[in-house]
């Protein structure tokens, strides 16, 4: 499970109505500034700090001010807790599984769990540099290395577990013992005690059917896990297909009244120049007709000043 730290760096909180804390309000802001990009760390500190104080919560904001900067290897993996939640829930679950199959000395079970261990820690690692990487800071190869420590610190040793579930990370972990060859773990486990499966061979059954149990609980869970992803996926497929098949009707339906309207503009367009040209036809005949009817009248008066001078010529 995934924890959130109370109190300070030692574990140990100010009673939050003497102290004036709202336990709420600093866990978050806490939990807000170990995701913060180391950079941004110190200016983000001081002003979540100043937030606090302002609203009168001293308690806090000395806790806020008393966090370290963590290293760029601390913050991938903090940033890696919080950003995939579903997923580091599995891992401490895979390191809870490993850590039974080795108490138990369930040599058959650590192999396989051995076997996811080395793929999910690649696959985790993998993913808090991306992550690292879209907050715009890659992660140099002694960091990646240090992520991975810090991850297989968390599958073998319980305390490391528990530290990184916080989220609040300052520095990488590094593993106490790494997890020895499987094949050899019953015989590393029982050197020196010869005998003793022998004189209690119905606790160490019980002790592996135990453990198969909860590996069998643990591939089930695991495989729920997955189905509900893949579901997930699915049904957001599903429903990213159908907003963008509104949308395309929706654009489908804008472009049809478009032109629609566009359609309407030109038959408006063509009616107006049928009416322009018919005015202009009429004008033209207008014109030509008042030039026929000038035409006679100038005719008609050259023949009537002509015949005027005629009758005015004198007689012999």
């Amino acid at each position: 499970m995934i924890t959130r730290r109370k109190g300070g760096r030692d574990g140990q909180g100010d009673n939050d109505e003497e102290s004036g804390g709202d336990g709420d309000a600093v866990e978050t802001a806490l939990d807000e500034l170990y995701v913060t990009p180391p950079p941004a760390f110190v200016s983000r500190r001081e002003g979540l700090a100043v937030e606090a104080k302002a609203a009168g919560r001293t308690a806090d904001a000395r806790r806020i001010r008393a966090a370290r900067r963590p290293s760029l290897a601390a913050w991938a993996a903090n940033l890696l807790l919080r950003s995939r939640p579903e997923e580091s829930r599995t891992f401490l679950g895979l390191g809870r599984a490993l850590r039974d199959a080795y108490r138990s000395l369930d040599a058959e079970g650590v192999k396989e769990l051995t076997e996811q261990r080395r793929s999910v820690v690649s696959a985790m690692s993998r993913q808090a540099a991306g992550l690292a990487a879209e907050a715009g800071h890659r992660l140099s190869d002694p960091a990646l290395r240090d992520v991975e420590a810090t991850l297989r610190a968390v599958l073998a040793d319980q305390d490391a577990a528990d530290r990184w579930a916080t989220g609040r990370l300052e520095r990488a972990l590094t593993p106490p013992s790494d997890f020895p060859d499987p094949t050899t773990v019953k015989t590393d486990r029982l050197r020196g005690t010869a005998g003793a499966e022998t004189k209690a061979p119905a606790a160490h059954q019980h002790a592996r059917d135990e453990v198969a149990e909860r590996r069998r609980r643990k591939q089930e869970q695991l495989a729920r896990e997955e189905r509900n992803r893949l579901a997930l996926e699915k049904r957001e497929r599903l429903a990213q297909e159908r907003r963008e098949r509104q949308e395309k009707r929706e654009r489908l339906r804008r472009a049809r009244e478009e032109a629609r309207a566009a359609d309407q503009r030109v038959r408006e367009a063509r009616a107006d120049l049928k009416r322009a040209e018919r005015r202009q036809r009429a004008a033209e005949i207008q014109r030509e007709e008042a030039a026929d009817a000038l035409a006679r009248a100038e005719r008609t008066a050259r023949e009537a000043a002509s015949e005027v001078e005629r009758l005015s010529e004198p007689t012999n």
